[in-house]
């Protein structure tokens, strides 16, 4: 059974080839690495999937439906939430209010609704409260939960991002280097996290640049380079894969992998992304907004 099907996808963005002809399938109760060298078109994958770019050709299907050049909201709504490489909250607002941000696409409430305080408004409220109240929980919030999110340190703004993307109830959740700018020890604590979030019933798809996370959570790695995939498969077929040693991991597959992705942090400068997702999680992961800005893989 697969959750997410993309075939033949393709982006260009004039002559680049951002992305080129990529199949994908993810598993439900899997946990799908993508990884590539900078500017292989890993974020720009995560684009098509979640509805920011509109693919130039090929199909994505979730559980089902055909969900291609659907809009964010939209696809939010179909069970895909995405956070982004670089956090971008609502920082003037609290932490709770940020999670309760993600209970928008929920919401069955119009208006009059709201403005007359209906039982079905007050009753959705409550609804929300205990969900995100839940998620805080769940995600090792509920100390911050009255902060404002700008000043909360880095760390849980990544993991603020994250409970929001949990509110809207996915089924699958796209993480775009979730372990960017962390310690090992931080890092460490974000992979028992994405395993609990696993556990909980949601599917995981992750971009990351940090090998030693990659192989202990990924159950399958597609591998992409400028734009196209050169191997898919379990950890171990991809860690020997002539063509991935080649193109990413390099001779030192045990340790240089991680090496070369914390030196060269992500592909933010990548020719592949003019115009991608810098301002957007808080807003965009919750169907409120669309993309701004541009982090590349």
């Amino acid at each position: 059974m697969t959750l997410l099907e993309a075939r033949g996808l393709g982006k260009h963005f004039g002559g680049l080839h951002a992305v080129q002809d990529v199949d994908l399938d993810v598993h439900p109760g899997h946990v799908t690495a993508i990884i590539g060298p900078n500017g292989a078109g890993k974020s720009t994958l995560f684009n098509l999937l979640a509805g920011f770019y509109r693919p130039t050709s090929g199909t994505v299907r979730m559980d089902g439906r055909d969900i291609t050049g659907m809009s964010p909201h939209r696809i939010v709504a179909h069970g895909i939430a995405r956070t982004f490489q670089t956090t971008s909250l609502f920082g003037d607002a609290t932490v709770l209010d940020n999670v309760l941000s993600g209970r928008i696409v929920r919401s069955r409430s119009t208006v009059v609704d709201a403005v007359l305080h209906t039982p079905r408004h007050r009753r959705e409220e409550r609804t929300n409260l205990d969900k995100a109240m839940e998620v805080l929980e769940f995600t090792g919030l509920t100390e911050y939960r009255n902060d404002l999110a700008a000043r909360v340190p880095q760390e849980a703004q990544k993991r603020v991002s994250i409970a929001l993307a949990l509110a809207t109830e996915p089924q699958l959740l796209l993480l775009d280097e979730p372990a960017a700018g962390l310690t090992e020890e931080e890092t460490e604590g974000f992979a028992r996290l994405i395993r609990r979030i696993v556990d909980r019933g949601v599917t995981v798809c992750l971009v990351e640049h940090r090998m030693s996370m990659v192989m202990s959570l990924a159950d399958h790695i597609l591998v992409l380079d400028h734009g196209r995939e050169i191997a898919s498969g379990t950890p171990d077929a991809v860690r020997t894969d002539p063509q991935v040693i080649e193109a990413y991991l390099g001779t030192h597959h045990d340790d240089g992998p991680d090496h070369n992705a914390d030196s060269n942090s992500a592909d933010h400068n990548s020719a592949d992304h003019n115009g991608a997702d810098k301002n957007t999680t808080g807003r965009d992961v919750a169907g409120r907004g669309a993309e701004k800005g541009g982090n590349t893989c």
